[in-house]
């Protein structure tokens, strides 16, 4: 089990240095509510440590030549929810922030695995809301809802897809989260608005024990090609796990050829969408 570190050990959407408004919290202040949760999953997940850094939460799982993961925090490191359409690169505009992203950089530079999986705990394209910030509309994902050039967050997203490009890393693959329901999309530079990368897919799975919500409204910067939605586009929100709208993914690979499949199931163990992907290089 890789356990990653999101919003809900917390509380939803929060960011580091907020201030909550809710008369039901005895602390207001979520950086240290979010220090007293990460304890308290560092202690119910075994989890092994940087030596150096006993606080950080991203971090590579190497299991053997086919398959590297890549973990991400996208949560201790952002900037506050926004509009999200900063024009440039900065601490308001910070998903990963500048370490963790030399950090990914430099590892998935090193990686020999065939499958380079980056598991991010928020996905590319579709938008996330923060419906608590006022009477503005904020963002809580990478996503800002203009289908323009990158902007704020998205920068980050840009950045990272030019230099998998440039140096060619071969064979990257995301797996999302955070939206309850289950996706899968195709990524292609003649779609999209920023086009310096390479075609990959985005896999998202979700929930599995949780109310059903979606699907989400899609920003086109970096070209979704959608390809399988779990729910239907006008479904009632929050569906009880009763209803039967949860899912999760599997990922498969062949040791032969290298060969990766990834399916989309519902909570009955049914395969709703599959996709084969073949290795390159």
């Amino acid at each position: 089990m890789l356990v990653q570190w999101d919003d809900h050990e917390t509380r939803n959407n929060w960011y580091p240095g907020q201030r909550i408004d809710d008369p039901r919290y005895g602390e207001r202040d979520a950086s240290l509510l979010s220090t007293r949760a990460k304890r308290a999953m560092f202690e119910y997940n075994a989890m092994r440590f940087d030596e150096t850094d006993p606080d950080r939460v991203y971090r590579a799982f190497r299991m053997g030549p086919l398959l590297d993961v890549f973990m991400l925090d996208e949560r201790s490191y952002r900037g506050a929810n926004s509009p999200n359409r900063q024009p440039s690169s900065g601490r308001d505009a910070d998903f990963l922030g500048p370490a963790q992203m030399r950090w990914l950089k430099r590892s998935l530079l090193a990686s020999r695995a065939t499958w380079k999986v980056v598991a991010s705990d928020m996905p590319l394209s579709l938008v996330v809301a923060d419906p608590l910030i006022g009477t503005r509309r904020t963002f809580e994902a990478w996503a800002n809802a203009d289908d323009g050039p990158p902007s704020g967050r998205e920068l980050e997203v840009a950045e990272l897809l030019r230099f998998i490009k440039q140096r060619r890393i071969r064979n990257v693959v995301w797996v999302t989260a955070d939206v309850h329901y289950a996706s899968a999309t195709h990524y292609r530079p003649d779609l999209a608005r920023f086009t310096d990368f390479d075609p990959f897919w985005e896999f998202v799975g979700g929930p599995l024990h949780a109310g059903t919500f979606g699907p989400n409204e899609l920003d086109r910067t970096f070209g979704p090609d959608v390809k399988f939605v779990s729910i239907p586009a006008d479904m009632k929100q929050n569906r009880p796990p009763s209803d039967g709208f949860q899912f999760f993914g599997q990922a498969d690979i062949d040791g032969a050829s290298g060969m990766l499949t990834v399916a989309l199931k519902n909570g009955d163990g049914k395969t709703l969408f599959s996709q084969t992907l073949t290795p390159e290089g």
